[in-house]
């Protein structure tokens, strides 16, 4: 069975994390007996072919001030080509040229991960407030622990992409920090890190030097007022692992030479 001693790592896809890093990394962790499992994001590459293919991106802000992908069916055709076909190919490719037993798969493959598609969602534009109908995202209710379970017992590196299976077996787009906080829950994995082309919450963003070094599950609240951008999704991640009995969630550099070990030896913001 897996154990408290599995790590849930999420690269992030933003431009300046460093694939290739992390993977090195990983092959020395996973020598030593570590178990690994990866959750990637992907919307630089997502962007970058959206606006190829003539289906630039477009991003919604909710009313109380996260910000995501607008998903209509056209845009999820492109997410699905750029995060499980390319991202995930790649991630999985690289990790196979180090020796690792990676297994590529999406949220979708064996029912991994069932979420509830959203109704409707709302955005708020110029200060007023629309209501979505044709968004193809959803909120995970279930991940398959005993897929996962079996994976890692059978000695493999799961490589997940963030691509949910609705209740009536749609594809749908899901927030690849919550997918990570969701899989370290299921697996009561002991460390989530989160990793990002940021050294860390910083309390005067962007201001490199203010990283703040380790917040208490107590104070969420305050650092998710004091977050900006995407980090308020890698928070809102944390304090959900934590209320799912992972024991320690770390979001730290991804642009620098390992940046596992570095995060398991200090560095980033630890929350617990």
């Amino acid at each position: 069975m897996a154990n408290q001693s599995t790590i849930v790592i999420k690269l992030g896809g933003t431009t300046g994390v460093d694939f290739s890093s992390i993977c090195t990394n990983a092959a020395e962790l996973l020598k030593q007996g570590q178990k690994l499992v990866f959750v990637h994001g992907g919307s630089a590459e997502a962007n970058a072919l959206g606006k190829a293919l003539g289906t630039p991106p477009k991003f919604i802000t909710s009313p109380s001030g996260y910000t995501s992908r607008y998903t209509d069916r056209k845009t999820l055709d492109v997410f699905l080509m750029a995060v499980n076909g390319k991202v995930n190919s790649l991630l999985t490719e690289q990790l196979h040229k180090l020796g690792i037993n990676a297994f590529g798969l999406s949220g979708m493959d064996g029912k991994l991960m069932i979420a509830t598609r959203k109704d409707a969602i709302q955005s708020v534009e110029n200060g007023k407030r629309k209501i979505i109908h044709d968004d193809y995202t959803g909120k995970i209710k279930q991940v398959n622990v005993t897929l996962l379970e079996m994976l890692l017992d059978a000695g493999y590196l799961p490589v997940i992409s963030p691509v949910a299976v609705s209740m009536a077996g749609e594809a749908l787009n899901v927030d690849a920090d919550r997918v990570a906080a969701m899989v370290a829950s299921a697996l009561k994995a002991e460390t989530l890190i989160l990793l990002t082309a940021a050294p860390g919450l910083m309390e005067k963003f962007p201001d490199e030097t203010t990283v703040i070094k380790s917040i208490p599950q107590a104070k969420l609240a305050a650092a998710l007022l004091m977050a900006q951008g995407r980090m308020k999704k890698k928070i809102l991640g944390a304090g959900e692992a934590l209320q799912g009995g992972v024991a320690r969630v770390i979001i730290a550099d991804g642009r620098v030479e390992k940046p596992i070990s570095n995060a398991l030896s200090g560095s980033g913001t630890t929350i617990q």
